[in-house]
């Protein structure tokens, strides 16, 4: 989304260290969420938007969903704010939250997650409920030294 840092380079070396890559699908009705297999980080730009302007594979598409396949050993997750504490401000609709429960129970280990924050993005605080996962590391631009 406009308000997040841009993900394409990454995607793009993700293909280029031969990695294998897997992209959002949100259903709107409900808060849940899949992660499904990017064939090459060019098959972005082919996706339908959704009315969150974002590229995503159809609800129809049979794609590799990554739980189905043995899981995730990173996930980069958006939001809206986050503190030091790996505390993160997503969207309010839970999607990364109940996703990253799945995984719990679906592999043996639990993905490192990891969010791309702009430097006006880190608060001092995030409020927090008992539903909302943490960020094992939060990476953002650090402010050039005065």
């Amino acid at each position: 989304m406009q308000d997040e840092v841009e993900t394409e380079e990454i995607i793009k070396d993700i293909f280029k260290q031969g990695k294998i890559c897997f992209i959002p699908r949100y259903q709107f009705q409900s808060n849940h969420m899949d992660m499904v297999r990017l064939t090459s980080p060019e098959e972005i730009a082919l996706l339908p938007k959704t009315s969150w302007n974002i590229h995503q594979p159809g609800k129809g598409d049979v794609q590799e969903e990554a739980l189905s396949t043995g899981g995730h050993d990173l996930i980069f997750l958006p939001g809206l704010g986050f503190d030091k504490d790996g505390n993160r401000l997503g969207r309010g609709k839970g999607y990364y939250d109940t996703y990253l429960k799945c995984c719990i129970q679906h592999q043996e280990v639990k993905p490192y997650t990891m969010a791309l924050a702009f430097k006006e993005q880190i608060c001092p605080q995030i409020p927090v409920d008992e539903h909302d996962m943490k960020v094992d590391e939060v990476l953002y631009e650090n402010s050039p030294a005065s």
